[in-house]
């Protein structure tokens, strides 16, 4: 039976001239884009949503340029569109807004390649970071797609990785809120499935994985290096340069990231609202 297009309404109509006026621009060929057209303090429809949305998924990191007007609780609203706002388990969040996190100087933690948090039970599934101070120089911020640095391996390499589980535990910064090494440290696959779009993605790194399940720290360490020396791999990176209103979100299931820490002691502030997912599988 032929199907009849009911007419487009006004309020329609002004939807989708609004979502037209998204203009996403691909940064590197592994992954990143570059999104403006869009004011989130003014509030967005949701063709405009759906575009940000699909934009996301094709590439892994995107950065919605000009947010400098949004506020906390904005931050927060646009946020819950994504899913349920995760609290994280020991870092604070800034007052009256629970849920954001002041991110600032780099340090050892950060600088390492790393998902965030995988040491809980179900790891965050994305992340929202709002640049608010930007030093003059120095500072950026690095992803790498690891859905194509577990692709590029061998298929003997793959085979063997997808068998095995690691083993993940939080930072010392745990015990400072009281709660024990049980309490952050958790078993994931090797390997996880993205529960969106099915691509596998190497889901171990340098902050978080302690070793290699039923294997010991020593005898994990040769394969676990390995993999993290792929992870920094210039053909799988993509770097941001930092300005201020800049709004970045990444997938957490599909890329690691790391910050550069050459800024010379100079404040750089970002504020982060991270979103529940799933358990890895």
């Amino acid at each position: 039976m032929m199907q009849i297009e009911q007419p487009m309404t006004k309020e329609g109509a002004v939807a989708t001239a609004a979502a037209t006026q998204v203009k996403v621009e691909r940064q590197t060929g592994a992954l990143g884009a570059l999104i403006t057209g869009v004011d989130l303090a003014a509030g967005i429809d949701e063709d405009t949503f759906q575009v940000i949305y699909q934009a996301f998924l094709d590439h892994l990191v995107i950065c919605i340029r000009g947010q400098q007007n949004l506020p906390p609780q904005g931050q927060l609203d646009f946020a819950a569109r994504w899913g349920r706002i995760s609290i994280h388990p020991y870092v604070p969040s800034i007052d009256g807004y629970p849920g954001v996190m002041r991110i600032y100087d780099p340090n050892p933690v950060t600088q390492t390649w790393h998902a965030d948090t995988t040491h809980v039970a179900r790891p965050p599934a994305l992340t929202l970071l709002l640049a608010r101070t930007i030093p003059p120089y120095g500072g950026d911020t690095m992803w790498s797609n690891v859905q194509k640095v577990y692709e590029d391996l061998s298929p003997g390499l793959r085979a063997t990785l997808d068998g095995l589980r690691a083993v993940h535990q939080g930072t010392e910064l745990a015990a400072t809120a009281g709660l024990t090494s049980e309490d952050v440290t958790t078993t994931h696959p090797v390997v996880a499935r993205h529960p969106v779009t099915g691509r596998p993605a190497l889901f171990v790194n340098g902050n978080y994985t302690a070793r290699i399940d039923g294997w010991t720290e020593e005898e994990s360490a040769p394969l676990l290096n390995f993999l993290y020396q792929r992870v920094g791999r210039p053909e799988y990176v993509y770097r941001h340069k930092w300005q201020v209103g800049d709004l970045i979100i990444w997938d957490n299931r599909a890329t690691q990231h790391a910050v550069v820490g050459d800024t010379g002691g100079a404040e750089r502030t970002l504020h982060r609202v991270t979103i529940e997912g799933d358990e890895p599988r």
